[in-house]
């Protein structure tokens, strides 16, 4: 349990891991035109053109 003694820190890895299952399956309009094997990476390099 280290790196989760707080209860925030156990919130932000479970939604970063929600947010994370929910591009690979398509649930956003980021990436959503790449083929599923790609989409991941697809979507972290439209989110890193954005900022």
């Amino acid at each position: 349990m280290r790196g989760l003694e707080r209860l925030r820190s156990a919130q932000v890895i479970g939604s970063g891991h929600a947010f994370v299952q929910n591009i690979r399956r398509g649930r956003y309009e980021l990436a959503s035109d790449a083929e599923p094997p790609q989409r991941l990476a697809a979507a972290f390099t439209e989110l890193a053109l954005a900022l």
